[in-house]
C-alpha cells in the first residue's frame, strides 16, 4: 500500500484516539489526589497541574478526530465534501485547537476561564450540527452517504457528537475546580471541599460511560459493518 494520504490520516487518527482514551484515564486517576483532604494544598495543587497537562493531550485528540474523520470520509466516498470544504474545515479546526491550547496556557486565570468558555461555545454549535447531520443521513436525507455498508460513518459521527456532550460536562467540572481551588487557597472550607468531592463523583460516573462510548465509536470506524 505504501505511504498514501489515507494511510497518513489513519495513522494520525489512531494517535488522536489513543491520546483521547489514554488521556481521560490519566485524568481519572489523577483526580483522586486532587480531592484528597489528607494531602496539603500544595500537593493537591501539584496533582491538579498534572491533571491539566494530561487533559490537554486528550482535548487535542478529541478536536483532531473531527477533521481527520471528515477527511478520510471524503477519501472513502461516504461524505461528498472535499476540496475547499476540507481546506476551510482544517483552518477552522486549527483555530479551535489554538483556542483550546490558549485556555491551557492561561489556566487558573480569568483569561483562561474566559477562553475555556469560548471553547465550550464552539462545542455547543458543533455537537448539534454533527448529531443531526448523522441522523438525517441515516434517514436518507443527507448530507452523508448511507447506503449498504455506508451507515457506519453517520453512526460514528452521531456517537462522536454524543461523546462531545459528555466531554463538555467534564469540562464544566474542571472549570469549577479552578474556582474552588481559588477559594481553598484562602484557607480550609468544608463546604467547598464537599462540592469538590461531589463533582468528582459525578465526573467518575460519566467517565465510565465515556470510555464505553469512545470504544463504540472506534468499533464503528474499524469494522464498518453497517
Amino acid at each position: 500500500m505504501g505511504i498514501t494520504e489515507l494511510a497518513v490520516l489513519k495513522w494520525l487518527h489512531i494517535i488522536s484516539m489513543v491520546y483521547w482514551l489514554g488521556g481521560e484515564w490519566g485524568v481519572f486517576q489523577t483526580s483522586n489526589n486532587v480531592v484528597n483532604r489528607a494531602l496539603s494544598m500544595d500537593e493537591r495543587h501539584r496533582h491538579l497541574e498534572t491533571l491539566y497537562r494530561i487533559d490537554i493531550l486528550a482535548r487535542t485528540g478529541i478536536i483532531l478526530l473531527l477533521p481527520l474523520g471528515m477527511h478520510m470520509g471524503y477519501l472513502w466516498g461516504v461524505q461528498p465534501y472535499g476540496g475547499n470544504f476540507l481546506t476551510v474545515m482544517w483552518i477552522l479546526v486549527g483555530g479551535w485547537l489554538g483556542l483550546c491550547w490558549a485556555s491551557f496556557v492561561y489556566r487558573e486565570t480569568d483569561r483562561g476561564i474566559t477562553l475555556t468558555k469560548w471553547d465550550e461555545v464552539i462545542r455547543f454549535v458543533v455537537i448539534p450540527v454533527l448529531f443531526f447531520c448523522g441522523l438525517f443521513s441515516l434517514m436518507g436525507k443527507g448530507p452523508f452517504a448511507a447506503g449498504d455498508m455506508q451507515k457506519w460513518f453517520s453512526m460514528k459521527i452521531m456517537g462522536y457528537s454524543l461523546m462531545l456532550v459528555i466531554g463538555l460536562k467534564l469540562r464544566f467540572i474542571m472549570r469549577e475546580w479552578t474556582g474552588m481551588f481559588r477559594v481553598l487557597a484562602g484557607g480550609p472550607n468544608a463546604e467547598v471541599e464537599n462540592m469538590l468531592e461531589k463533582s468528582l463523583r459525578t465526573g467518575r460516573r460519566l467517565a465510565y460511560v465515556y470510555w464505553i462510548g469512545i470504544s463504540a465509536v472506534a468499533f464503528f470506524g474499524v469494522t464498518k459493518f453497517m
